[in-house]
Parts: C-alpha cells; sequence; structure tokens
C-alpha cells in the first residue's frame, strides 16, 4: 500500500497591518468628535466648603454658574486678593448678574427657561456679604433657584 504524504507545509500567513493606520485614525476622530472642552476658564481660588447632606445636579445643561473666590495668582498683581464674582471668563460686579443671567436664559429653548438653576460655587473664606448681594441680584432678576457648590466631607 502506498502512503499518502504532503511534501510541502502550508503556513500561517502573516497579519496584515495596512488597515491599522485607518483603525488609529477612526478611533482618534471619534475621541475627538465626542470630548467636550472646558467651556470656561476659572481665574478663582475655589476651595468648596464641606456640607452635610450632598445631591448631585439632575440636569448640568440648565445650569450657569457663578465662581466666588480670590484671584488666582497669576492675577493677584492685576486683580489684588479681595474676593471677586466671576461670571464666564471675566471678572464682573453684581451690577452684571442681571445681563448674565438674562443672557443664559436666551442661550436656553423656551421650555427649559423656568428649570433654570444658578450655581454659585464660593470658596469656603469668601466672606458672607458677597455671597449675599449675589443672592439679592438673583432675586431681582427672578432666577430664584440657587445651587451651592459643596463636597462631601472627608471620612
Amino acid at each position: 500500500m502506498s502512503m499518502f504524504r504532503k511534501s510541502n507545509k502550508k503556513e500561517v500567513p502573516a497579519m496584515s497591518s495596512g488597515s491599522m493606520s485607518d483603525i488609529v485614525f477612526m478611533l482618534l476622530f471619534f475621541f475627538m468628535v465626542t470630548t467636550q472642552m472646558r467651556e470656561t476658564e476659572n481665574k478663582v481660588q475655589v476651595k468648596l466648603p464641606e456640607a452635610s447632606e450632598v445631591t448631585k445636579l439632575e440636569r448640568k445643561d440648565l445650569s450657569s454658574y457663578i465662581n466666588i473666590g480670590t484671584p488666582i495668582r497669576s492675577l493677584q498683581a492685576q486683580y489684588g486678593t479681595d474676593a471677586r464674582i466671576q461670571l464666564n471668563d471675566s471678572f464682573k460686579t453684581k451690577e452684571d448678574i442681571r445681563d448674565f443671567v438674562a443672557s443664559e436664559r436666551e442661550a436656553m429653548n423656551e421650555g427649559d427657561r423656568p428649570l433654570m438653576t444658578v450655581c454659585i460655587r464660593a470658596d469656603q473664606d469668601v466672606r458672607m456679604g458677597i455671597i449675599t448681594d449675589v443672592k439679592q441680584e438673583l432675586r431681582r432678576c427672578s432666577a430664584l433657584k440657587i445651587m451651592y457648590s459643596a463636597r462631601k466631607p472627608a471620612e
């Protein structure tokens, strides 16, 4: 009887790396499209106070932020070390809060305007007088939903 033998052994072909660059660029494009950049730059130092009861904000897209604190070190020579109010990317006075709230409301949909929340991020060492002035201005422009940013206490 005769035996059949295969004289040549088949090898596994090498993996093609031609489409590897396509996959890398597709992932890079995906992350570029889905990443959200920071909208505003913090110009004040804010160390949030501790709170006993902390809840998360449900819809962050309906909130507008007011930062209150001392200017960062690079801006202290220009603005001093007193507490300042930051609206979007610039320092403002309490009289500018009405215009800020009006512009934020105009940017929202008609149905979402009553749900607008003003979030106050104040440094724990800021005098309460500044925060009270901000709250009074918010009352004058009918922005009555106010939230204070705080951190959970260290356990």
